[in-house]
């Protein structure tokens, strides 16, 4: 399953922040234009970044959630170093699962829209947005789905409004 940002943009290949090679994104190095960031990770779209993380990254799920032969995935440290008293949550997002499913047009759909919607709580509960929406469409003839993610603010003004691809290939589903 590739997960692709869709974008108006005469270059949409590349992602807020990270640099996107048509198949995985990696973190941007900051430019010569942030005198203040040298050496760091490029941070001139902080949330959409946040959001493609959050999407991107698989995340661990309980072992009711695996089948037979399943192994489990997501960030090694969110099964040992994770500080909730902190207000630190596991990043991620189930998305993955849909692998295992045949593009339909009711189901995929409202699992991805739960599932995305899911894996943006962290940015609910660290305040960096009010609220956060989903809204997938399904292509099953093309074996895809279309995902629009609106991240709004406590006024109900918009913060980020992205549309991601996610696509089902050569996984057999």
């Amino acid at each position: 399953m590739r997960i692709i940002p869709l974008s108006d943009a005469p270059e949409p290949t590349l992602s807020p922040d990270l640099v996107w090679d048509g198949v995985m994104a990696d973190l941007a190095v900051g430019g010569p234009d942030e005198a203040g960031n040298r050496g760091g990770l490029r941070a001139r779209a902080a949330l959409e970044t946040a959001v493609l993380i959050c999407l991107m990254t698989d995340a661990r799920v309980s072992a009711d959630e695996l089948r037979d032969g399943d192994v489990n995935r997501g960030w090694i440290g969110d099964s040992f170093d994770l500080d909730e008293a902190a207000g630190e949550a596991p990043i991620g997002s189930r998305l993955w699962l849909l692998m295992r499913r045949t593009v339909d047009a009711v189901e995929v759909p409202r699992l991805a829209e739960d599932y995305a919607v899911a894996a943006l709580q962290p940015l609910i509960d660290q305040g960096a947005a009010a609220k956060a929406t989903a809204s997938a469409t399904a292509d099953p003839a093309r074996n895809r789905l279309e995902l629009a993610i609106t991240l709004t603010d406590r006024d109900g003004s918009t913060l980020v409004a992205s549309r991601y691809r996610v696509l089902w290939e050569g996984l057999g589903a």
